[in-house]
This record gives C-alpha cells, sequence and structure tokens, in this order.
C-alpha cells in the first residue's frame, strides 16, 4: 500500500483494486484531479486503510483477494460511514443490489473511462458537502408522511418509529421524492438533482437506487410509471 505525500486540505481517495495497472491507472487520474490517493490491493489490506486514514471516499473492486469487496464494504461501513464507488465486471443488476444494500453509493462496470470515474468520485464528494450544511439549508425542516419520517438535519429515516439506515445516494433520493408527494419525477430529473447528471446515460442507475430503497422503506411506498419516472405515494388513510 502506498500514498501520496499532500496537504490534509485535499480530499482522500482510497482506491481498492488487485489489478496493478487499473490501480495506477485510476491513482494518476485522481492525482491529477487534485486528490490525496492511497491504495490497497487486497480486502484485509483495504479494511485497515480505510480505519488508520480515514478517507473521504473509497473506489472499491469487487473482486478482491482475502474478501470480497461487499465484505470490505459491510466492515468500513460498520467501522465509521463513507461513501463508496463499487467497481464490478459483471454488468448484473442483482450484483449491483447487493452492493447497493452493504452501503455502496454508487457503481460502476468495467471497462469505464477514468474521466467519467472521477466525475462520479467529484459528484459522491459534493453530495457529502451538502450533507454537511443540511442543518443550515432550508431543507433542514423535517417531513412526515405516516409513519415515514425524514429528518434531513440529522440524516436520520424512521419507518414506524424504526430507524432504517440508507446511504447517502439513497438518502438524497428519498429527500428528492418526499419533497413533491405523489409528483411524478423523471429518471432525468432524478439524475439531475440526486447525481447531477446532465444526461440520461445513468437511468439505469437509478432504477438499481430505487429497488434498494424500497427493500429499505417498503416496496409500495415508490410508484414506478412505466416510461417516465418515480413518485413517491402518500398514506392511505
Amino acid at each position: 500500500m502506498d500514498g501520496t505525500q499532500t496537504t490534509g486540505a485535499q480530499r482522500r481517495v482510497l482506491v481498492v483494486e488487485d489489478d496493478q495497472t487499473i490501480t495506477q491507472a485510476i491513482a494518476a487520474r485522481l492525482q491529477a484531479e487534485g486528490f490525496q490517493v492511497r491504495t490497497a490491493g487486497d480486502g484485509p489490506a483495504a479494511v485497515e486503510a480505510a480505519h488508520s486514514w480515514q478517507p473521504d471516499l473509497l473506489v472499491l473492486d469487487v473482486m478482491l483477494p482475502g474478501y470480497d469487496g461487499l465484505e470490505v464494504c459491510r466492515r468500513v461501513q460498520a467501522d465509521r460511514p463513507v461513501p463508496v464507488l463499487m467497481l464490478t465486471a459483471r454488468d448484473d443488476e442483482t450484483d449491483m443490489l447487493v452492493g447497493l444494500g452493504v452501503g455502496a453509493d454508487d457503481y460502476m462496470t468495467k471497462p469505464f473511462s477514468m474521466r467519467e470515474l472521477a466525475a462520479r468520485v467529484h459528484v459522491l464528494l459534493r453530495r457529502v458537502e451538502r450533507a454537511a450544511t443540511a442543518a443550515h439549508s432550508p431543507r433542514g425542516a423535517a417531513i412526515q408522511l405516516g409513519d415515514l419520517e425524514i429528518d434531513h438535519a440529522q440524516r436520520r429515516v424512521r419507518v414506524g418509529g424504526a430507524d432504517v439506515h440508507l446511504t447517502p445516494t439513497e438518502f438524497e433520493l428519498l429527500v428528492c421524492l418526499a419533497q413533491q408527494p405523489r409528483a411524478v419525477l423523471s429518471r432525468e430529473q432524478l439524475l439531475a438533482e440526486v447525481w447531477d447528471w446532465a444526461d440520461a446515460s445513468g437511468t439505469r442507475t437509478v432504477d438499481s437506487h430505487v429497488k434498494a430503497l424500497r427493500r429499505k422503506i417498503g416496496a409500495d411506498r415508490i410508484r414506478t410509471v412505466h416510461g417516465v419516472g418515480y413518485a413517491l405515494e402518500m398514506p392511505t388513510k
């Protein structure tokens, strides 16, 4: 494992990948973007580095020696919540949903462009910055929809009085839908609001995150409008 010697003001990114060629390419691109980067080539080294170095974000491959990226994500999130961009060699939605279920915020399927990876990293970190100032924004007020409670200032969600753990991306997606209950938001709108993407290339990402969110808050709370997008349902009395 190695790292660059840079100023503490820079955001820290831990790259976890056992293919050295890919590791070096990712590290070089992120360093060029101004990030401080360290790398790990297996599961145990990744967990140790995440604990000792306290990165601001992980770029995490699913297939790793020692134990896989899903187990790394579980252990890291249990120690300290941190945004995770997961890399997978399989274009399989089941794998993607499992990754989102253990705390990943976004995923990319190999092969991918380094430009897009850097853009995803920037977006995830901007989301963290937005979360840090949420208590001082107009969106800081709590939202109550039946037994669904969303406290934006504390970034807590409860269903029926029980806490529900959401990733930062899932939380932002839920807030976006809850601010306009029953209104149908297109996938393109959700991409722009939650992911800061200006085009429709990531609509499948929206679908996967909605599925992951449904598993946590209840499938019947989010209505699919086929060919358009999604709406958060109001409770029926």
